[in-house]
Order: structure tokens, then sequence, then C-alpha cells
């Protein structure tokens, strides 16, 4: 709901609104205000008394500055006996001797670990090389078999025991399994699965023939690359998976491991793999023209729309694109009128448009080309500037537009024209053919869905010949984006424990040449690719040294994120790379926008910078100082940062060098300790190799008190800093206990814990039974009221978290309570740190009763006040609770107390759901801002699918005559029909489904999806403040005022006596959306820069392969054989329309 515009504040009396002081609100000038207006408070109070208290007023504000005051003293005083700051202070100066201090020096920081992370992908950047030059000579040296046939090949079909479990598979139907081996695997903790380090695998995609002579080959002299893969495992064992795709489509992976079969048909294609393409090719400039002329209509469109849709799906972040269609004119299909990055959310919106087109018209091709050639030449957008591409859509036509090309592309031909030919029809193909060879591209028919995908994706091995001839110039390792889920970089089998990788990939170039004398071939063999796992690159990074609060990240020249503690994608098997740009995993400002800029480009650089940053639970916004570095990694494409706070500049390393004194502390992790000294929970870190990790944190602390049993802190199997730092934590808390908690009865002030947390993984929770209630996390560096605190001088209260949509609260058993927090600044020498943070957990229903007394006009703890009905006495919080509501809301706009007792078992909740009118006004009155953002990594339970019947929509459906008329069978149509059936068993349903769906159930799988982010932080307002709600007859009175040294705003108002104003509702959950308008969003992209390499060009290419047109012709007895297997229920096997490139016979 829109939140309605802020109305100007009417005041009741002089001097409501903000206190003197900068930036205070002066009514605006006007005519003169009514008599009772300038009526003075005296005299005005008693005619705003509340209904049904006719002897009280609305409090004066004197009197609730007076409450506050009430109200900051108390917390102060509970903070100060029980919170123990001081004592912790002076705990950690009498233990001096048993920790030294270290600094952050950030520029040093950042660059050694951009070394280390240079050393690490060099490493892989050999293994490629080696690979690379040992396929090239081995397919130099293969001679190439005719007659080779499948028996003659032994390998490891990764697909195989996927097949023999399914009883419908082909290959079993056929039994011709004799060449494919068998294979034990053992569970390999580095790959998450089940591997064999002797062989390698190989996937074939689904719709190419095994057995093909070209495939045969191919499997026959890739074998080879097994010993390189074992060799290079040898040299570097952190090596993950080790790829060659193939320009046919065979994948050969190492180690090997079965295939994990989609739910539906495996659609995989190493060729349509972003990394593949990345590496094939270099950036592309891309216009799309689709003909939508009147005789473009039924199937023929719907094929035009789906190839559309598989031709977006080649190209990558690197890559620039538009998509237009064309009858008598031409015209973007979207709202995108310039060449825009190919990136996830503009191909999407494309994707939609294209599904509107509509055949009109007449066929004109030179509107379209003009069209396309104009969007190429327009130099005032950012794009590609490498290969430029125009690929046309049509069922045919007779114009060449000469006259088109001879005006912008001849003589240089800078621009490469691919056309296809869609659908069955008796057009002379002879023009397209000519467009194609005469602007150094290349011509391709789309007959039937079955030869969409491959004819698509077979430009790029045209793109790729300038990539061959220019030899070891070309040979250039580039490093993909980040892709979700284990290895999903090559898309291969997908863990549920969702890795994050990136994939080096090195083209592999054709060495052969086509006889004596011959220019050189031109055609590409492949790529090659390496994974890296994010969590190695992670490794190298300072886990703890830098607080909770500091971290490292990394960026591309795209400016995703490579590294960024905020790069969390939730979904499942995401086909997408993940692609989150450094301004949207942190709130974007100017100054991000600058530091991004400068690690594009490759520069060094050092800022502070005032910015906001999110909760971690996504609650709330804190304005903080952070220092940003950023040096370049060497020999990548990636920047380095790093972002420390001020406090974080120095950190304490404990040097426990007395084995006494860590057998005394250590003694105080054991749980026989805990009745007296309090229940610990320790950071889940990994102390040592053998530390068995757990999410039961009692589990996890009695693995590692086993393991300490049996090594000392000082093992070399362990993290020395970790476990010295735990350990001194430990028995620091634990004098906490001794000097301030022990002897204190915290049930006098109400406090149902008190708690310390500590840098070194220590969260310590007095008493014992206060531990059982204990929902923070375990680890301080994740848990959102440590982070916070740190960030924020003073008291940061936390009440319990609720959802809108959940039952409230249940308040029994007094255990609901309210978290106060605050850091232990630690000052020693010149250095100051912020190591720990301490607080207490108040018990909610004894504060709120605490709450009203102290907001009341009260004199004495047991004397309330005394009013006839002769004498005019002001509202209290207690007395007065029917006509008055007073609330102390956090800085988030969170309910934290009330003194309304229904609306105890609402705190936590976002205000507006408890008081919409009053939290409002208060939005109004700028004593909250409001920040939105957006969650690009959020997952979405999968919609319903809409009834669409049993077979899919737009499959041409012939009629009885059809069937009885012999003429029909031999005809072009027929042997379309017949394609389309038989892939839409195998595709099921194309034309309605994201081909993604045939790799998961879409009633199971969650999907990606962006979700709105708002939330409320404090705004300027930092003075008392009198204002009226006005809605009439139901205009409500309130005060509000920030309490000093808290996060808490203190409000009381007027009860609403009608619903009248109940006009607007401030909305605070996240919700579903559609993201920023991206209509809008291209008019002004981002910063980027592409490669440093483009191949688009070579004086020696050879242009007269261009395609002409052979595809697999219709046949009666092919017709014939393929209804009778349908008519037998079994399942043929899919004929490719085109096996492989023409010239692929090596």
């Amino acid at each position: 709901m829109a939140v309605p515009a802020r109305p100007a504040t009417a005041c009741p009396w002089p001097g409501c609104g903000p206190q003197p002081g900068p930036g205070a609100r002066r009514p605006a000038s006007g005519p003169p205000r009514p008599l009772w207006l300038l009526l003075s408070p005296l005299l005005l109070l008693p005619l705003l008394a509340a209904p049904g208290a006719s002897a009280y007023s609305f409090p004066q504000q004197h009197t609730m500055q007076h409450w506050a005051r009430r109200l900051e003293q108390e917390v102060d005083g509970v903070m100060r006996i029980f919170g123990g700051v001081q004592q912790l202070r002076e705990i950690y100066k009498d233990n001096r001797n048993l920790f030294e201090v270290q600094e952050n020096e950030p520029q040093k920081l950042v660059e050694k670990v951009a070394g280390d992370i240079e050393s690490l992908l060099d490493r892989k950047v050999q293994a490629l090389k080696r690979l690379a030059d040992a396929a090239e000579n081995f397919q130099k040296a293969h001679r190439w078999q005719d007659n080779i046939k499948e028996e003659d090949i032994v390998y490891y079909d990764a697909k195989a025991d996927a097949e023999l479990d399914d009883p419908e598979s082909e290959d079993v139907e056929r039994g011709s399994k004799a060449s494919t081996l068998r294979l034990d695997f053992i569970e390999d903790p580095n790959f998450k699965n089940k591997v064999n380090y002797s062989y390698t695998a190989v996937q074939i995609p689904t719709d190419i023939y095994k057995g093909s002579t070209v495939i045969l080959n191919e499997l026959n002299w890739t074998e080879a690359l097994e010993n390189v893969f074992m060799e290079n495992r040898r040299q570097d064992p952190t090596l993950l998976w080790q790829v060659f795709g193939s320009a046919t489509g065979v994948t050969r992976y190492y180690p090997a491991t079965p295939w994990r079969a989609p739910k539906k048909i495996d659609l995989y294609d190493v060729r349509r793999r972003p990394w593949y393409i990345q590496g094939a090719s270099s950036p592309k400039d891309m216009v799309i023209i689709v003909d939508v002329s009147g005789s473009v209509s039924g199937l023929t469109l719907k094929l035009m729309k789906t190839s559309v849709c598989e031709m977006l799906d080649t190209l990558s972040d690197d890559d620039y694109v538009n998509v237009a269609s064309f009858n008598e004119k031409a015209q973007p299909v979207s709202c995108f009128t310039h060449l825009v990055q190919a990136n996830v959310r503009n191909k999407k919106v494309f994707k939609e448009a294209v599904q509107g087109m509509v055949a009109k018209g007449t066929t004109g091709y030179k509107a379209g080309f003009e069209y396309a050639f104009d969007q190429l030449q327009n130099s005032n957008i950012t794009r590609a500037n490498c290969n430029k591409m125009i690929m046309m859509f049509t069922d045919g036509g007779e114009d060449r537009v000469q006259d088109v090309f001879e005006k912008y592309n001849w003589p240089n031909r800078t621009v490469r024209v691919f056309t296809f030919s869609v659908g069955q029809h008796n057009y002379d193909v002879t023009p397209l053919q000519w467009m194609a060879c005469a602007n150094k591209g290349y011509y391709f028919e789309i007959p039937s869905i079955g030869a969409i995908r491959i004819n698509t994706q077979e430009y790029l091995d045209v793109l790729g010949r300038p990539m061959v001839l220019a030899g070891k110039e070309a040979k250039q390792v580039q490093w993909t984006n980040v892709y979700e889920d284990a290895l999903e970089g090559m898309g291969l089998a997908p863990f549920p424990q969702g890795w994050l990788v990136v994939t080096g990939t090195l083209p592999v170039f054709n060495l052969t040449q086509d006889g004596p004398g011959e220019k050189k071939n031109q055609l590409i063999l492949g790529v090659m690719g390496i994974d890296v796992a994010l969590n190695d690159i992670k490794r190298l990074t300072p886990n703890y040294t830098l607080g909770a609060n500091g971290y490292v990240f990394a960026i591309d020249l795209n400016g995703y994120v490579l590294l960024h503690p905020n790069l969390k994608p939730q979904t499942t098997n995401f086909r997408e790379p993940v692609t989150l740009d450094f301004l949207d995993a942190e709130l974007e400002d100017e100054n991000k926008e600058e530091i991004r800029r400068s690690m594009i480009d490759g520069n060094k650089g050092h800022k502070q910078i005032r910015t906001l940053v999110k909760s971690l639970d996504e609650r709330y916004i804190d304005e903080v100082t952070r220092n940003y570095t950023w040096v370049p990694i060497r020999s990548t494409n990636y920047s380095l940062g790093l972002v420390l706070p001020p406090y974080s500049t120095f950190y304490l390393q404990a040097n426990l060098s007395d084995q006494i004194l860590q057998v005394k502390y250590f003694e105080f992790l054991l749980p026989s300790s805990f009745e007296s000294e309090g229940h610990v929970f320790i950071a889940p870190r990994e102390y040592c190799k053998d530390l068995n990790a757990s999410d039961n944190n009692t589990e996890f602390l009695k693995n590692f008190i086993e393991l300490m049993e049996k090594v000392t802190p000082d093992s070399k199997q362990c993290n020395n800093f970790l476990l010295h730092n735990l350990i001194l934590d430990t028995g620091i808390t634990q004098q906490l206990v001794e000097r301030v908690w022990r002897d204190q009865d915290l049930n006098t002030y109400s406090l149902l814990a008190v708690f310390a947390a500590t840098d070194g993984g220590i969260t310590r929770v007095f008493p014992n039974k206060a531990a059982e209630d204990w929902t923070e996390n375990p680890e301080p560096f994740n848990a959102s009221f440590y982070r916070r605190s740190l960030d924020n001088h003073g008291y940061v209260f936390k009440p319990p978290h609720q959802d809108a949509l959940l039952r409230p609260l249940e308040l029994e058993n007094d255990t609901v309570g309210i978290l106060v927090s605050t850091a232990v600044e630690l000052s020693l020498g010149r250095r100051t740190l912020r190591p720990a943070v301490v607080g207490v957990k108040l018990d909610l229903e004894a504060w709120a009763e605490k709450f009203k007394v102290l907001a009341s006009n009260r004199t004495h703890q047991d004397q309330p006040q005394q009013c006839g009905p002769n004498s005019h006495c002001e509202m209290d919080c207690e007395v007065n609770n029917e006509d008055l509501l007073c609330v102390l809301i956090d800085d988030g706009g969170f309910l934290v107390l009330s003194n309304q007792n229904h609306q105890w078992d609402q705190v936590g909740r976002f205000f507006s759901e408890v008081d919409a009118n009053l939290m409002l006004a208060l939005y109004n009155n700028s004593f909250y801002t409001r920040k939105e953002s957006y969650d690009y990594q959020a997952a979405c339970a999968p919609q319903p699918p809409g009834n669409l019947g049993a077979a899919p929509r737009g499959v041409f459906v012939p009629t009885v005559a059809d069937f009885l008329n012999l003429a029909w069978w031999t005809s072009a149509a027929a042997w379309s029909l017949f394609q389309q059936l038989l892939y839409g068993l195998i595709y099921h349903s194309w034309f309605q489904a994201d081909p993604a769906e045939a790799e998961g159930s879409p009633e199971t799988r969650e999907s990606s999806c962006v979700m709105k982010q708002t939330q409320y932080y404090f705004g300027s307002v930092n003075a008392s403040y009198n204002a009226i709600i006005d809605c009439g007859n139901c205009s409500r009175l309130f005060h509000a005022q920030r309490l000093t040294n808290t996060n808490l705003l203190f409000v009381v108002a007027e009860k609403p006596l009608c619903s009248q104003c109940e006009a607007g509702r401030l909305l605070q959950k996240e919700t579903h959306s559609d993201g920023p308008e991206q209509c809008e969003l291209v008019q002004r992209p981002r910063y980027r820069r592409g490669p440093h390499i483009c191949f688009d060009y070579n004086a020696t290419e050879d242009t007269s392969d261009c395609g002409r047109g052979a595809s697999f012709p219709p046949s009666l007895g092919v017709l014939v054989s393929l209804q009778l297997l349908l008519l037998l229920g079994l399942p043929p096997r899919p004929q490719p329309q085109v096996l492989v490139h023409a010239s692929r016979r090596l």
C-alpha cells in the first residue's frame, strides 16, 4: 500500500514540535491563527482532556521528559550493576600479561591476501594449460576412423547407471552396454560425492546419438586426456573437477562420478553452459530480428519464439543484446530501445516480451536490417565492442537487401549476419544463404523443435574462427562468474551442500590442416575448465582477526561479487550464474559507487566513509563508519577489498603459555561447572582438523572436550590462535561471574539472565537454567545483538522476533525476555578495541509493569497520584492506561514495551501492525526514515502450474482428412508433426515450460526470485516532539522522545477514539517483487568493463563455409518406423537434425 504524503502538522499549543535547536520545524507563514490556537497551554490543556476522564488532561511536555529521564536512569542503573562493563574492563587489565594487542594493517593485509589468491589461481592456470596443450596434440596425432564402432570404444558413461535403473531406457532395450565400464566409487570429502580417481567419466547430451562416427572418434582421442588429468591431480591435490567440453557436445571430466540424472529429461549440453560460451568466443554485441509478417503464423511463430529464447541463453553478462520484430516496419519487442547487457534480469524481460509477438503484415527485410545496423552503430551506449552480429529468424523471402549491406557493412564486413529459416515451407532459401555468406555469417534451418537447441548454438563455431587463427595470442585463461551449488560451474551434479565455484576456462584449438599446403584449420575443438571452490579462496582470507563486522570481498569487471559475506544464494539447482552486484550486496551510496569503479579499473585505494548497513537479521539499519581498502588481484580480472570498522583496527591475541592456567580455564568449559559459573556456548569454529562439527551446540561442546582430552591447544593440527583465545575468554568471563553476577539477586530487578559474549567465541549465560531459553546464535559473529552492539554506542534493546503471520507470544512462566546489550570498549594505551559484549535479559511482564510506574506521576513506589473531581491532573501511563497509550519502540520500529496489557503478546512486532495510525504519524514527523532495497538471492515457492491439459499447446493437430491422405503422410508437414510428437515426448512441452524445469520437479523445487525489503531507522529528529494526528473528530495528541544512550523511542499518545484515521499502514515485512523497473535501470547502467581481449577479426579467415541448409531429409520409411514405435509404446531414439557441424569431420 502506498504511504500517504506527509501532512502538515498542526500544533495545538505554543512550544509543540521540536525544541529549539538545529533543524527544529517552524510553522509556515499564513493567515492569522484562530484564537483557540493562541491560548496558553494552561488554558488549553483542560480542553484537551480525554473523554471519560474529565479530571485529567494530556500530560505536558516537561512531565513526559521527566518520565523519560526516569526510564533512562533505571536502564542505566541496571546495566551498571549487572552488565559489568566497568568490571570486565578491569578484568582484562588485570590479565594483561595473558594477551597481546595486534594491529590489522589494511594495506598489508589486502595485498597479502590478493597475492595468496593469485598464487592459488595460478596453480589452476598451469593445470589448464597442460590440459589444453595435451588435447591439441592428442587430436592432431589422432587418425580419423570412418568405420569405427561403438564396441571398439571402452569408456565410463556417466549416465549409464541411471539408464540401467530406468527400465524404459533405450540402451537397456538395445542391451548395448558392452563398451561401458562399471566402476566402484568411494566417498570423497573434497567433492562431497562418490568418485573414482582412476578413470574419467563421459556425459553425452540426450539429443546426440552416442554411436555416430563423429562422437566415437571424439571419445577415441579424448581418452588420452585421462593420464593428464591424473598427473595434474598428483601435482596439485587440491584440484577439483577438471573438464573438457567438446564442440561436438561430449563432456569428459575427472575424477569419474555418476551423473545425477534429473527427475525429468536431462537437457544438459556443455556447449550451452556459460563457462563454455565464455571460453569459446569473445564478447558479443547481438541484435536479434524476428520476421512477424502474416506468413509467419501458428507453429512457425512458436518455433521462432522458442528459438529466440534459446538464443538468449547462449549469451552471458559480457554480452549485449536487443531483440526486435519486423514486417513493413521494425520495432523493439520490449521497452529496451538500445543494446542492453545480457544479464539474467534483462534476458527475462526479452523472453516475456517475445511471447507477445503477433504475426501480421508483409515481410520487410530492409526495415529489419536497417534497425539492426542502427543499433550496432550507436556509440553512445555501453556495449561489448567486440563481435558484432545480426541474427535473423524468418520463414523465407525473396529480397536480398544488398543495398542495405552495401550501405552499412561493406566492404569491411564488421558485422556478421546469421540467418535462420524456421518452419516447414517451400520458399526459396537461396536469398537467406546469400545474406549469411556475403556477411561472414552462417545459414541455419530450424524445421522443427528438435533442431532449435543445436542450431541456436552453432554460431559459436563461426565466432571462434578468429580465436583459432590468432593462435597462442588467444590462449587466454578467463575466470567465470560465481556459480551456485556443487560444481554447477560445469553443470555437474548439484549437491545439497550448495557449493559456490568459479571456473577457469581455456579454449582448445584444432591444429590440423585439411591437406598438404592447405590453410590452417579454424575450428575450435572445445574448452578446458577447472573449478575452484569459493571456500578454498575464503580460506586464504583472515577469519576472526577482523572482528564481527570486518570482512574481505572481491569483485570482477562487471562489479559482481566473487567473495562477500552477503553472497548467500538461497535457491538449489539454479541454472544461471550467481551475479550479485557489489552495490546490491551492500546498501548502495555514492561512496560505494566510487569504490566499485576504482576496483573495476584495477586501481589501489583506501577510503573511510559513513554508510548504512543492514543488520544480520535484516530488521534494522545502522549508520556506521567503515574503512575500505582495495587492490587488484594480478593476472586475473578480480579486485580484492577489505572492510574494517575503526574499532577493529586492533584485536587480542591470547598468549597462554602457562599450561596450568590452560587447564584451569579449560575446566570452566566442562558442563559440571555450569551450575555455579553459568552455561557456556562455544562458537562452532574449526578449532582443529579432527573436530567433528555439529549444529547442536551441546554436542559440539562435547566433541570439543573429547578432542581436547587427546590434544593440547598448541597442537599442530589445531588453530592455536582460535584455541588460545577461546580458553582465555572462558577464564575472563568466569571472573565476571565471580566478581559481579554470582552475588546478585536477578529477581530483584526482574532479570531472567545476564550474559557476556566475546570475540574469542564464548557466550556465557547466567544462571545456568536461563540457557534453556537462550535462542541467540552461539557464534557471536553471527549474532545480530553482538554485531549491532559493536556498531552502536549505549544500550541496544532487542525484543523477541515476531512475524505478523505467526501467533502472538505465549507469556507463560515469565520466560519471554528482552535483550539489552552494550559493547565493552577497552583502551590500552592509545589502542582502542571492543573485544566483548555484555547484557541482561529483562522479564517482559515485570518490566512492563515497571514501565507503567516509571511513566506515572507517582512520587513514591506505593503512592499513586491522587486526583479529585474538582481538581485537574495530568494523565499518566499507569492510572490512565484506558485512555493513554505509552510505548517504547526500538530504532527499527518494533514494539519493546507497552502500558497496554493486551499488547504484551505483540512485543517484537512492527509497530504499524499494533497501531498503524500512530506509526504513520511518527514516520511523517521524521522520527523514522525508510530504506528500501532488493534481495536478488531469495528463494520462492513454485507457482502452481496452470491447467494446460495433457498435450502441449500450439502443436499442429492434423484433421481426419489429413490422416486419410497418403500424400499428406509424405509431406513435410507430416514429418514436422512426427518430430514434434517425438520431441514432445522427450522435452515435455517446450513451448510452455522453462527448459530448466526439465531438470527438476517444478512442484517441489524452489525458484530464484526477488524480494523487496523495507527497514526503518531513526530519522533526523533527536529531541522531544509534541504533535497532533489530524483526523477531524478522531484527532489524537502524541508526544515522542528519544531515550538517551539507548536505541529506544518513548511515545505517549491518546488512544484512538475511532478508526477513521486508519488510512495508511506502513509495511515492513519482506514482499515478493519484480525488482526495480528494468526499463528505467538500463537508461543508467552501472559502470563495468569487458574482458581486456577481443578476437573478432582475422584477415586469413576462410568464410566460404557458411551453411548450405543440409538437414535430416524426410523419409517415408523413417516416418513409418517412427509411427510403429509410437504405436507400440517404445521410446524412439531421437535422431538429431544436425549431428555436428558439417566440417566437424576431423
